[in-house]
């Protein structure tokens, strides 16, 4: 499997010869007048993997039967928790951070909590970091920006969306504006397609409206967030986080960008740029002609100096290029790859890639059951220790005063022990939630087990 070097681009248009035009830096300072934004590795770089510790074999976990386990709830937590956190499987999922932005992140994620900004949902490493790029690692600016994001988070019903949204009109939309997933590059990064040129605007807005599209767009950022990522990475072996595209614009000219498509753009830009910022890792803009470049002269407007440097405009002769980063088996035919997905009408209603595992899925969904019964249990925990903390101040009081107020007490201590109680009673139930879960969960268990082992016999490569 080719490896490619990871570095940091300029923009180069290529003719159908494949003869370079103009690169020169005063044109490249022409491009990025006005935008000053530091050029960063890709976000993968930011998490360092060490392949030597994870050639070692993880140790065989002991099987108690079920029965047995559930008499001892502490011991089957624990042997959870090795099992749901065995390095090999946290390190694909989450990275080994870069020290010097871990600590900046720390930081980060400090000034938010102090200042009351941070939600539960977002202290995660990842997307602190992708705010941190964004803002060149200001942390001020980061703030102001990530400020923004939790509020239209809140405004525009993102979590809503998640669970409510519907978009029923998907084929519809499919075949009037060709796009989708489709399988992985080399690195393991998800390839994201679309087929420009081949968009019918008036069957667009009769399929569906510009505020619909939207919604569906921010649902499939979130999907490739929340699933995506973390099977590529399973399915890699290291850490992923973020994409490869490929916009066809054949046919595409100025006649193509209406007063619709425009709205489109500039609304889907929007909120790529500030809500989901970092994500692309480079964008292959192929079959440009003569009409694209009058075009892309005016899209270039809309795109920040850094997201520049990720886009390979290319002409017509562009498989060789494609091919440098995506094998031929994950390229669709029409793009001059081998795979048709004949079986879902075509390679962009196949939304192929290790997200479909249902191996890769039963692993994720078993990560994710683990860590709610953690959090349940850390919450327990703390409500206990919460009460018996009262309880304990409670202990203390006024020598001289203590006869007169020994009714008062008694009854005051009398509340405390039954809250005590009560918090007991939560854990007892939390106790046996877990019970609950581990028996519909045994052969999840027991298949995890076998894939965790897999991953920690292999290497672990950045």
């Amino acid at each position: 499997m080719l490896k490619q070097k990871e570095t940091t681009r300029e923009i180069i248009i290529l003719r159908g010869n494949g003869e370079c035009e103009e690169t020169s830096d005063s044109k490249s300072s022409q491009l990025g007048k006005g935008r000053t934004k530091s050029f960063h590795p890709p976000i993968e770089s930011h998490w360092l993997l060490h392949p030597s510790e994870e050639t070692i074999p993880p140790p065989s976990l002991p099987k108690p039967g079920i029965k047995s386990m559930l008499n001892y709830p502490s011991k089957i937590r624990n042997s959870l928790k090795k099992l749901g956190r065995r390095k090999g499987l946290r390190i694909v999922l989450e990275g080994v951070p870069d020290t010097k932005y871990e600590k900046l992140v720390d930081s980060f994620r400090e000034l938010l909590v102090a200042e009351a900004h941070l939600m539960e949902r977002q202290t995660d490493y990842h997307t602190l970091l992708r705010f941190l790029r964004m803002r060149d690692f200001d942390l001020s600016k980061a703030k102001d920006t990530f400020v923004k994001y939790l509020k239209w988070r809140e405004e525009y019903g993102v979590d809503a969306i998640l669970k409510e949204f519907k978009f029923k009109e998907y084929g519809e939309v499919k075949k009037c504006y060709p796009h989708g997933y489709h399988g992985v590059d080399r690195n393991g990064r998800p390839i994201y397609i679309e087929r420009v040129g081949m968009v019918d605007l008036n069957s667009l807005v009769q399929a569906t409206t510009v505020d619909r599209f939207v919604r569906y767009h921010v649902s499939e950022q979130e999907k490739t967030l929340n699933l995506r990522f973390p099977a590529c990475s399973i399915a890699a072996k290291r850490h992923i986080a973020s994409i490869t595209s490929i916009l066809d614009v054949k046919g595409v000219g100025m006649s193509n960008f209406s007063k619709t498509a425009r709205c489109l753009f500039m609304e889907i830009q929007k909120i790529d740029s500030n809500y989901y910022p970092e994500i692309l890792n480079r964008l292959f803009i192929i079959n440009a002609g003569n009409g694209f470049k009058m075009l892309w002269k005016a899209l270039m407007a809309f795109l920040d100096a850094r997201t520049l440097a990720k886009i390979h405009v290319l002409g017509y002769d562009y498989l060789s290029k494609l091919l440098e980063v995506i094998d031929q088996s994950n390229l669709p035919s029409f793009l001059g790859g081998n795979c048709t997905c004949s079986d879902y009408d075509g390679c962009l209603f196949s939304d192929r890639g290790p997200w479909k595992n249902p191996e890769i899925l039963e692993m994720l969904e078993s990560a994710s059951m683990m860590e709610e019964m953690y959090d349940s249990e850390a919450n327990s925990d703390a409500a206990s220790e919460e009460a018996m903390g009262t309880t304990q101040n409670g202990d203390c009081g006024d020598d001289g005063e203590h006869d007169q107020k020994t009714e008062a007490a008694g009854n005051t201590e009398a509340q405390k022990i039954h809250d005590l109680q009560v918090a007991l009673m939560d854990t007892n139930k939390e106790i046996q939630a877990l019970k609950t879960s581990l028996d519909s969960t045994k052969t999840v268990l027991e298949r995890l087990e076998r894939h965790i082992k897999a991953l920690g016999g292999g290497s672990l490569s950045s």
